[in-house]
């Protein structure tokens, strides 16, 4: 039989997620997944993530307009997505590090990323490299061990990311960014359909959300 603790945790390579957290509100599971690249046919995996959101009426009126889709549509479309990043309710990304890398490596990986979106929607301006930057000197001196932990905190009022970092006999250090247009951008890093991080992850996104809004 398996415990309480057991049933409550969903296990992605190993690690445990739990399947509700409180942070400002309870928010609840809603995708898991990996970040991984393919080496010579060798399959390399370095993070496992949890996507959580506040699974309240609030988001399911946002999402309104999805009723009844299935996850094969879902996933092909662009603006299920965006919806998903613009939603009012609190959102949590946490990052478990499988393979360990230089925090400096991941922090390159994300601001390349997010400042690519940004060019593409036109709004790169000075306000959103200054934000950036900071993101990317959080991650300079950090060393990702396995079991290390990133986490991605986004308040229901848009406009903030707070991103931590955890790792074995260290404690817990904190940046707050504050800009909407790059708070978005790193939303979108993970749930930005065919673009994201992680298509294990989206995929399992795409596969919750389809039960959620089924009549």
């Amino acid at each position: 039989m398996a415990s309480e603790a057991e049933k409550n945790t969903v296990e992605v390579e190993g690690i445990a997620f739990l399947a509700e957290i409180a942070v400002g509100k309870s928010l609840t599971l809603l995708a898991h997944g990996i970040t991984d690249i393919e080496i010579h046919f060798l399959q390399i995996k370095y993070n496992a993530i949890g996507v959580y959101f506040e699974k309240n009426r609030e988001l399911l009126e946002h999402l309104e307009k999805w009723n009844g889709s299935k996850a094969e549509e879902l996933v092909e479309d662009d603006a299920f997505f965006q919806a998903l990043v613009s939603a009012p309710v609190e959102k949590l990304f946490k990052v478990v590090v499988i393979k360990e890398i230089k925090g400096s490596q991941y922090g390159v990986q994300l601001e390349s990323s997010v400042r690519d979106r940004l060019v593409a929607a036109d709004k790169y301006e000075d306000d959103e490299e200054e934000a950036l930057e900071k993101v990317t000197e959080f991650f300079q001196s950090k060393y990702f061990k396995p079991n290390s932990v990133v986490t991605f905190h986004f308040p229901t009022t848009p406009g903030t990311a707070e991103i931590s970092f955890a790792t074995e006999g260290k404690g817990e250090v904190s940046v707050t960014v504050e800009n909407e247009n790059v708070a978005a951008m790193i939303q979108k890093w993970f749930l930005g359909g065919a673009s994201a991080v992680s298509p294990t992850t989206v995929r399992s996104l795409v596969d919750h959300f389809a039960a959620l809004l089924s009549p």
